[in-house]
């Protein structure tokens, strides 16, 4: 740790900002410092230059759950394959809800269908649940991620009428507006399913499905991005256009809460 001073206003002031000797090694779970280790956001907001932490402000806390989920669940031995993929995180933020939703949808997606039966039902449940409040909040645009789901649910049709029979005797799951808490369940629930089904390469689906969340969020941002800078130059006078879904890209199949 090294400590800097400055003076602004005549007042003298110090900064404390996190300066490395060794190159920490991802390993599961939260860390102290460092030394004992780092997790993929943690790892993430020394890039960033934020304080050590696994839930820095660099990276949109949906995608940020994913990542340490991710992270958690990787094998030792596949682990860092994860670390190129870091400093992509770094930037991806966003006030939009929709995208808490996005990300949700497209994670369960990949896990419904190789994901074991009890967990495809609690999957089909919280992906309908967070589809309908994207869809309330204007869709994705392109219907990409909805097309997706509706194709996950199609190669698990039992727990899709499963979950859809839930959802009708429950009303109540259908509240106008989804917590960032529901979202996050339904990521980690995700993570899991992909983590634990019987399929091959278990490490190679969560990297997977991370990076092409990662494009997600990338092209979320970069749209929401480009339509502010497009509305900053619209005369005072001119009706300011809604911010357009991302354009997402239509790509291979994506195969704990902390």
């Amino acid at each position: 740790m090294k400590t800097t001073k400055s003076r602004r206003n005549g007042m003298e002031s110090r900064t404390s900002t996190l300066e490395l000797d060794i190159m920490p090694v991802l390993s599961a779970g939260r860390h102290r410092s460092p030394r004992s280790g780092a997790c993929f956001m943690e790892f993430a907001s020394f890039l960033a230059g934020e304080r050590w932490s696994d839930h820095p402000g660099c990276t949109h806390a949906g995608l940020a759950h994913m990542a340490r989920a991710v992270n958690d669940l990787t094998s030792n031995e596949g682990r860092g394959r994860l670390a190129p993929l870091i400093p992509s995180v770094i930037g991806l933020t966003s006030d939009d809800p929709r995208l808490d939703s996005l990300i949700a949808v497209r994670a369960a997606s990949a896990a419904i269908p190789i994901a074991s039966i009890d967990r495809q039902h609690a999957l089909a449940v919280g992906a309908l649940v967070c589809a309908e409040a994207l869809e309330r909040a204007g869709g994705s645009g392109t219907g990409e991620v909805e097309n997706r789901l509706a194709e996950a649910l199609a190669e698990a049709p039992e727990a899709d009428a499963w979950a859809r029979r839930f959802l009708e005797r429950n009303l109540r799951w259908r509240r106008a507006e989804i917590s960032q808490r529901q979202t996050h369940v339904t990521i980690a629930m995700s993570v899991d399913g992909v983590r634990s089904a019987c399929a091959p390469f278990p490490d190679e689906r969560l990297r997977e499905l991370l990076a092409d969340t990662i494009d997600l969020c990338t092209a979320f941002v970069a749209a929401e991005r480009a339509a502010e800078t497009a509305r900053s130059e619209v005369p005072d006078a001119a009706v300011p256009h809604p911010v357009p879904a991302a354009t997402i890209d239509s790509g291979q199949e994506s195969t704990l809460i902390r």
